[in-house]
């Protein structure tokens, strides 16, 4: 039984099974956190399969070859100054008011008639340099505003916000669930930004426009008084507002940067002084230090903040941090299990027999890792943990892989219920019942989730 488990394929792909059932019960059932899970779950299947002690887990005198510490370290190195400074970015911006901004300038652009289409661009704008829950804390004001002057259901206003929220945090760096995947699946983050951008926006479009608008027709939900009371408690700013090209540049800085360097290595000769300069702008860590040492001059410095007042800030944003790296160190090193085992290969060629396309079975993996328990980074960690070792094998182009990444972090999203915080999330600040949540954002998580599966199978026939 135990040589069946370890040199078969049937074998393997049992192990594979009862060790993602085993990962899913500790989470959903025991309420173990998702990374002490993924570690017991990581070490008891590579026991399983009959990896040796010491290359698990080292020797006394030397851990640093073993397969836990490469594991969490290989990907940890990659992402881990990437999503600390993403978050310090975003944490300035947020409290520099820079989303109301961004959001009123909308407003006064697109008209109260299309309000439900300048908050949606505000969430795919602000929503690429803050998490998704501090982007619904600080822009929920601004939609009781817009649903107070427009009279009509909040659910208009509040659904194309949550697209973009939604959208941008699951496709588009420095958000940990996409990072995390370049790192897992090795793709350049310039790459992952234009595929995650092209295939995004589309389904931004079809689920935050489209089909917002026509749920926000048959769900009315009256703006709830106390929610008319914040719109104008909260809606406005202390002291004098950053200017709207400020704040676009500095969101704009990094992804520009990103893509330069990217695509700069191509079109510029190699070896060449501009390709170098390129390449060293354009390192993520580089562009996203660069953008946050702007933002905290130009966005806090000189508009009264002290060095003091900065640390807070950075130490604030920064708690929340930990558990999400945390999580995907343990997410990789259960990947490099089922890669060093022999898991990975007995899927690869499961799914070859299969005649299953990659691209779709990352999605179906990452649709059934979110729905059983609710969290988008873990299944996008989880997810590309289990695909590497089949995707490294097919030799894709950088174009291909970026849009596996997508493909996984649009099953990451698809149907939020109950056992998702955003979901909880969203009722409480929007005023809805969980019938109606389960109606409009639920079903809004849907549509952008096979919308933007949709676009990357489409462009994956192209590229």
């Amino acid at each position: 039984m135990i040589h069946w488990l370890q040199t078969s394929t049937a074998g393997l792909l049992t192990l594979a099974a009862v060790s993602i059932a085993v990962l899913l019960f500790l989470i959903i059932k025991v309420k173990v956190e998702p990374f002490i899970a993924l570690i017991v779950v990581g070490l008891l299947t590579a026991l399983a399969a009959g990896v040796p002690v010491g290359t698990l887990v080292g020797t006394a005198q030397k851990t640093s070859d073993s397969l836990l510490e490469k594991g969490f370290g290989s990907i940890l190195g990659h992402i881990a100054a990437i999503i600390g400074l993403g978050t310090l970015l975003g944490s300035i911006l947020e409290k520099s008011g820079g989303a109301r901004v961004l959001t009123a300038a909308l407003l006064r652009t697109f008209g109260e008639k299309r309000a439900p289409l300048a908050m949606g661009l505000s969430g795919l704008i602000f929503g690429i340099p803050v998490f998704f829950d501090i982007g619904i804390f600080v822009l929920a004001p601004l939609v009781y505003a817009a649903a107070k002057q427009g009279g009509r259901s909040i659910v208009l206003y509040a659904m194309p916000l949550l697209a973009g929220l939604s959208i941008t945090h699951a496709f588009i760096p420095p958000h940990p669930g996409p990072v995390a995947a370049a790192g897992l699946l090795h793709v350049d983050l310039g790459w992952l930004i234009l595929m995650g951008a092209v295939c995004g926006i589309p389904a931004w479009f079809i689920g935050g426009i489209l089909y917002s608008t026509w749920i926000g027709k048959r769900v009315n939900v009256p703006l709830a008084e106390d929610f008319a009371k914040l719109a104008g408690e909260e809606g406005e700013q202390e002291g004098p507002a950053p200017s709207l090209k400020l704040v676009g540049g500095i969101i704009a800085v990094p992804l520009v940067l990103i893509l330069v360097g990217t695509f700069g290595s191509i079109l510029l000769p190699k070896g060449s002084t501009g390709a170098g300069i390129a390449a060293f702008l354009g390192t993520p860590a580089i562009a996203l230090t660069i953008a946050t040492l702007l933002a905290s001059w130009l966005l806090g410095r000189r508009r009264g903040m002290s060095g003091a007042d900065l640390a807070q800030l950075s130490a604030t944003a920064l708690r929340p941090v930990a558990m999400i790296l945390l999580v995907v160190g343990a997410g990789s090193f259960f990947g490099a299990v089922l890669s060093a085992t022999g898991i990975g290969k007995a899927v690869a060629g499961s799914l070859g027999d299969a005649g299953l396309p990659v691209l779709l079975a990352a999605y179906i993996i990452s649709c059934g890792m979110r729905i059983a328990q609710g969290s988008a980074t873990v299944a996008i960690v989880t997810t590309s943990g289990i695909v590497a070792p089949t995707v490294m094998e097919l030799h894709y182009s950088q174009a291909q892989l970026a849009l596996v990444v997508v493909a996984i972090s649009a099953g990451s999203i698809i149907a939020s219920h109950v056992n998702d915080g955003g979901f909880w999330i969203v009722s409480r600040y929007f005023g809805l019942t969980v019938t109606q949540t389960l109606k409009t954002w639920t079903a809004l998580e849907t549509v952008l989730s096979l919308s933007g599966f949709g676009v990357a199978a489409l462009a994956m026939a192209l590229v």
